[in-house]
């Protein structure tokens, strides 16, 4: 259960982020696959992350307490709609840079539209941060604008795309942040997960 959410910080530099003495877990997809909408859900704070129907809001690494216990980390989307190649490239480069080296990620969860069929960009990032040793979980988003059948049919074809180059589909859970679907299972996992993280001495 949250009992208090609040924001600690935005920067575009990892080393910058409050110090790794607590689990964390980030959030990231394409532009416009929900997020804001399915952090506040999740935080049961409307506001707490900006939503807007303008892709790329989300250029900063936000960082916000739960519970005083755990981080979650609201990341720029990958995918953008309408930046320069300069800043792609400057994203790109701070999300890579904070995926591979913030010692106390425990799971990035990446948001993936359930609407919608297998989409390169998000099959190449999955790649990526499987290649890289980034721990996953994949959440399909907007279940409620479609048939439970429907969401199952794109997650089936997700699975086929990943099974290409991963040896099995990584954990996923279906949400909608509209009815709170999903809203449990993501927490009762992120609060299991928490259970086994010991900060690391430097």
């Amino acid at each position: 259960m949250i009992t208090s959410a609040e924001f600690v910080i935005s920067n575009t530099d990892y080393k910058k982020g409050p110090a790794e003495d607590k689990p964390e877990f980030a959030f990231i997809g394409r532009s416009n696959v929900g997020k804001s909408s399915l952090i506040n859900m999740l935080t049961n704070h409307s506001k707490l992350a900006k939503t807007s129907g303008r892709p790329g809001k989300t250029q900063l690494i936000n960082h916000f307490i739960i519970n005083n216990a755990w981080y979650l980390v609201d990341l720029p989307g990958y995918g953008f709609a309408k930046v320069s190649k300069d800043i792609k490239s400057k994203w790109d480069k701070m999300i890579k840079d904070y995926l591979t080296n913030r010692k106390n990620l425990l799971c990035t969860f990446i948001l993936i539209d359930s609407r919608l069929e297998p989409q390169k960009v998000d099959l190449e990032f999955i790649d990526w941060v499987g290649q890289s040793g980034v721990p996953i979980c994949l959440i399909f988003t907007k279940a409620d604008k479609q048939s439970l059948n429907k969401t199952q049919a794109t997650i089936a074809q997700m699975k086929k795309a990943l099974l290409r180059s991963w040896e099995e589909m990584p954990q996923y859970f279906i949400t909608s942040a509209e009815n709170k679907t999903g809203r449990e299972e993501v927490l009762n996992f992120i609060a299991e997960v928490s259970e086994s993280f010991e900060p690391k001495r430097f």
